[in-house]
């Protein structure tokens, strides 16, 4: 924006008799409250939403009573202003910050114009997870009626909400109708004798899967023949499996989603997993790589959050060791984090009429509690927790993971049940080696959780207590499971994590070349059976 545009609206903004909801001025002579920036940040927003406008103006170093310039020097240099917009997005609704901030240098004072763009339709934006708004030249919390109409301008954009004008009530499934009736009777046990008295139509109509009577892209999605699916094109009404090991293993499924998401589910190879991190016996735990409620919940949040109109399916993908769910449109929380803090249903759906209908139909739950209850049922599985990856503005990925990534990760949980689920998550972050906060290392140092320095922080483990004998029989066991053979790199990988992280690298490795110089020319157990020592596979020596 040229300075000649800023001076006309800092002139038309002055010229007024009061401040406006959409705009806001503060002497700010030094500085000013970042917590009271956020503040005004959400009310202008807000506001400038409601009043149809496309911005609002927070404006520093003129007085507020006669609107007289009086200069400001709160962070006059303009790379600490810049900074204030990260501050804040990391604060806001969906990461919502300045359009800009400008400077202008009047004879009077230095002048600071906050330029801040109206909420998104159907998005009211928070600060700090809290709503603002305005009562004239007052900043108050934005009360329930201005909530609900930002968040009712969504609704008339839902295409979930929409008639399918061709379809009819042939167009859906029996079973899956008498699944919804099933499924409707347990979300809604007082009404399980009405139920059986109302015919299809009442039903639906009552469930919110139909309106007034008329099929729905969500009666469709969720009851629909097969074949239904078709009407809903361009949006694609498709799950497809595929099994990333075996370019052979794949399977497509169309509506009724209802019945579909046990279809998919059947296909998993869910067999048993068995891993040891209880010093105290010898005997190994025992569970399914995957917990059933963990793969339904990601699923059917797919299916309730997917973006329909970019015409894309939902996606599972199935390794060996993870499920990885994916569904075209961006996660609308700002963070996973912040979901599981506030446990709490979230202001905004993408796709509200199905949300509602799939809650009716007792397939999710919009208390807020569904991606934490995830956390922590894999918490209590001493198993990573689900990845999410919401960095892409078209699509949301979440991997579910069915084996054990580091076995000290493992054994911290199972000592310390005590954990809160933050520290847990960044435990988590550690052995994942993503991205930790400085205060996040300091609190898991505190605990004695983790080792090393920051940029090869570790878990803590049970290092003292592993013998040569137990590395013997490690080594063993691996040759043995991996059809008779192991690399160096397969011995380094397994041996590497239970080695202190406060010993130098180099003497870890001398270490594991020791233990297996020990079983090879000592013991005469193994044997190098590749053309090169730089490149050993190692061997079983016949009779052992």
């Amino acid at each position: 924006m040229s300075e000649q545009e800023l001076n006309k609206i800092l002139s038309e903004a002055t010229a007024l008799r009061a401040e406006t909801e959409i705009i806001e001025f503060k002497e700010a002579k030094e500085g000013y409250d970042f917590d009271k920036i956020g503040k005004y940040f959400s009310a202008m927003s807000n506001e400038a939403n409601l009043k149809g406008k496309p911005c609002a103006w927070l404006i520093f170093g003129v007085e507020n009573k006669k609107h007289q310039i009086v200069g400001s020097r709160y962070r006059a240099e303009r790379k600490d202003l810049d900074k204030l917009k990260k501050e804040i997005a990391d604060k806001t609704t969906q990461n919502l910050s300045f359009i800009e901030i400008y400077e202008l240098n009047k004879s009077e004072g230095r002048v600071v114009m906050f330029q801040i763009p109206a909420a998104p339709q159907g998005i009211p934006v928070a600060f700090e997870g809290f709503f603002y708004g305005r009562a004239n030249e007052s900043l108050v919390a934005l009360n329930i009626e201005k909530i609900e109409r930002i968040r009712n301008q969504a609704h008339n954009r839902d295409w979930s909400k929409n008639i399918v004008p061709d379809a009819t009530f042939e167009h859906l499934d029996a079973k899956a109708i008498l699944k919804a009736r099933e499924q409707y009777k347990q979300k809604h046990p007082a009404l399980i004798s009405d139920v059986d008295t109302w015919d299809d139509i009442t039903f639906l109509n009552k469930a919110r899967v139909t309106l007034d009577g008329k099929i729905t892209n969500t009666a469709i999605l969720l009851l629909g023949k097969s074949e239904a699916s078709a009407l809903l094109s361009p949006a694609v009404g498709q799950i497809s499996w595929i099994l990333k090991d075996a370019p052979e293993g794949y399977e497509h499924f169309y509506t009724p989603f209802i019945l579909t998401v046990n279809k998919v589910l059947a296909c998993i190879r869910n067999t048993k997993y068995r891993y040891m991190i209880d010093d105290t016996t010898i005997f190994p735990d025992e569970v399914s790589h995957y917990d059933d409620w963990v793969m339904r919940e990601t699923l059917q949040n797919a299916i309730a959050h997917s973006d329909y109109s970019k015409s894309s399916r939902i996606i599972v993908l199935e390794y060996n060791n993870k499920l990885i769910v994916e569904n075209a449109g961006s996660f609308i929380p700002d963070s996973v984090e912040e979901v599981i803090h506030y446990n709490r249903p979230q202001p905004y759906y993408r796709n509200l009429f199905l949300v509602n209908a799939m809650v009716n139909l007792n397939m999710i739950d919009t208390i807020g509690s569904g991606i934490k209850k995830i956390f922590t049922i894999q918490r209590e599985r001493f198993f990573p927790l689900p990845t999410y990856d919401i960095s892409g503005e078209d699509h949301t990925e979440v991997t579910i993971h069915g084996e054990l990534i580091n076995e000290n990760y493992s054994r911290q949980l199972k000592k310390h049940p005590e954990l809160s689920l933050d520290d847990v998550i960044a435990l988590d972050k550690v052995q994942k080696r993503l991205p930790v906060s400085e205060d996040d290392i300091t609190r898991l140092r505190e605990l004695k959780l983790v080792a090393g320095w920051a940029s090869e922080l570790q878990i803590a483990g049970n290092y003292s207590k592993i013998t040569y004998q137990d590395y013997k029989q490690m080594i063993l066991d691996l040759i043995i499971t991996q059809n008779g053979s192991a690399t160096r790199e397969d011995i380094v990988n397994l041996i590497m994590p239970t080695l202190s992280p406060d010993e130098p690298m180099a003497k870890k490795l001398r270490k594991i070349t020791n233990i297996v110089a020990k079983l090879s020319k000592q013991e005469g157990i193994i044997k190098n059976t590749s053309n090169t020592d730089k490149y050993p596979v190692w061997k079983l020596v016949s009779g052992n």
